[in-house]
């Protein structure tokens, strides 16, 4: 994103600034540094300190006064609540996923595609007494990272595949040295297997395939992933869970797409 721009442009103020929330959002857990939003928003450090300054004001952003790491604000929390209610998606796929939960032992996870990130809203645990619990609800990544979002990525269009990945390319390498040219070998074998595949990657000792659900225009804008120790994740067991995954994902998709318009 470019910090050249014609003046008094309210319109860009307004996409810089969800830019940096969603960078903060990628991160929340730990907080980032100025230094950091500005290198991954690609804007000069002035600037996003005005930009965070703003945000602090409105109660979008704090600040620890210890560590000067920025966080996500308290309004951001409200303003989830408030909206919740219009976004019935994990009412709608709860079931499926504890069904999956139920067939499979393992743990199943809802993402949500979020501009170039991922977002996950939900997930199941089944019975199996190693969890592989690599995702927290809320937990935000870059398009590509994990199961559900080689799922999402890996259904697109190569341009933007290449725009996506172009734009998160400085943001890779926080999930175990993630790089793009390994991403995109990673998507280039998801495309030849006919699922997202993610072995131990990002998270050593761990394994999860996730297939995409569709809007009603054909874009992919949900997945579901299961995740499993290694062991468990035989090819073999890969296409036994896809499979489970796929005939969800049937009956999902012609719910989601009466149900909402993404």
């Amino acid at each position: 994103m470019s910090d050249h721009a014609s003046p008094g442009s309210g319109t860009q103020s307004i996409q810089r600034a969800a830019h940096v929330l969603r960078i903060i959002a990628s991160r929340n857990g730990t907080g980032l540094r100025l230094v950091d939003i500005s290198s991954h928003a690609r804007l000069e450090r002035p600037t996003v300190h005005r930009i965070l300054k703003c945000l602090i004001t409105e109660g979008l952003v704090s600040q620890d006064a210890e560590t000067r790491r920025y966080f996500l604000g308290r309004l951001t929390f409200e303003l989830g609540l408030a909206a919740s209610s219009s976004f019935n998606l994990r009412d709608i796929c709860r079931p499926a996923l504890a069904r999956l939960a139920e067939q499979t032992g393992d743990t199943v996870f809802l993402t949500i595609r979020s501009g170039f990130d991922t977002v996950c809203v939900d997930r199941a645990e089944g019975s199996f007494p190693i969890k592989t619990l690599t995702l927290d609800v809320g937990t935000r990544r870059p398009l590509g990272v994990g199961a559900g979002g080689l799922a999402l990525l890996m259904s697109l269009a190569d341009e933007a595949i290449e725009d996506i990945v172009s734009a998160n390319a400085l943001r890779l390498g926080a999930y175990n040295n993630l790089t793009v040219p390994a991403l995109m070998r990673l998507l280039k074998r998801c495309r030849e297997l006919g699922y997202a595949l993610n072995d131990a990657h990002i998270t050593p000792g761990a394994t999860s395939v996730g297939l995409p659900i569709r809007s009603r225009s054909g874009e992919p804008f949900l997945a579901i992933s299961i995740g499993a120790i290694s062991e468990r994740m035989a090819e073999k067991r890969q296409k036994e869970l896809v499979a489970l995954i796929r005939s969800e994902i049937v009956n999902l998709e012609a719910a989601v797409s009466d149900t909402v318009h993404p």
